[in-house]
């Protein structure tokens, strides 16, 4: 299902500040060359995610799930001089693909790669985040959350991707493990009353949570 009717989302892009030639590169190579390249952020949503770290201006942002880096580089331009991004990626083929990219941006010192399971790294970090992105494996998305919630500054800001899962959440009954993972996680934040949240149909859905106390 498109969630976004497409002539609406190529007119959404043809009015959106063109990507840098890097991120171009990284779209090119996953467009043509990955077998999952549907989970790519892309322009529209990758400038999305570069207007909200710009607006934020956070000193530590945190990404669970790299891909092959478009996100981070993106979720990177709003970062503070002294700031510092930390970006988890499971799979290490689709790391070392985002590292190249990364050692090649002017944020190279700042974005830090750890590769491996993104619950057990993030209860390692000794972090207070200002941002963080969620757009990993979906049944694990209320774990992620409850995992760095702790951890997310007064006002800070999360954004969970996927939340609308190809449309999957809005049929009746909802099928598939997946979809079933994101309606309940859906679920989970709307029972909270120590955040805000907006949904955006923008892509494939983004959630903006802000953390209250």
């Amino acid at each position: 299902m498109d969630i976004v009717h497409p002539p609406a989302q190529a007119y959404a892009e043809k009015y959106t500040s063109p990507e840098d030639a890097l991120l171009h590169e990284v779209a090119e190579y996953t467009y043509t060359q990955h077998e999952h390249s549907h989970m790519l952020s892309g322009h529209l949503q990758g400038k999305f995610l570069e207007m909200m770290s710009c607006m934020i201006r956070p000193k530590r942002i945190l990404e669970i799930g790299t891909f092959t880096g478009y996100s981070a580089l993106c979720l990177a331009k709003g970062l503070q001089p002294d700031g510092k991004l930390h970006t988890i990626e499971l799979r290490e083929d689709d790391a070392a693909r985002a590292k190249s990219y990364f050692d090649r941006s002017i944020y190279q010192e700042q974005i830090i790669l750890h590769i491996g399971n993104a619950l057990e790294i993030v209860g390692e970090m000794v972090e207070q985040w200002d941002l963080v992105f969620i757009d990993a494996d979906k049944e694990n998305y209320i774990n992620y959350f409850d995992r760095v919630f702790p951890a997310v500054k007064q006002n800070g800001f999360i954004l969970a991707d996927n939340v609308l899962f190809h449309g999957q959440v809005l049929e009746e009954p909802i099928k598939g493990k997946n979809a079933k993972a994101i309606q309940a996680f859906n679920d989970h934040l709307l029972e909270r009353t120590d955040i805000e949240l907006v949904m955006l149909p923008v892509r494939d859905g983004i959630s903006v949570i802000r953390k209250l106390h």
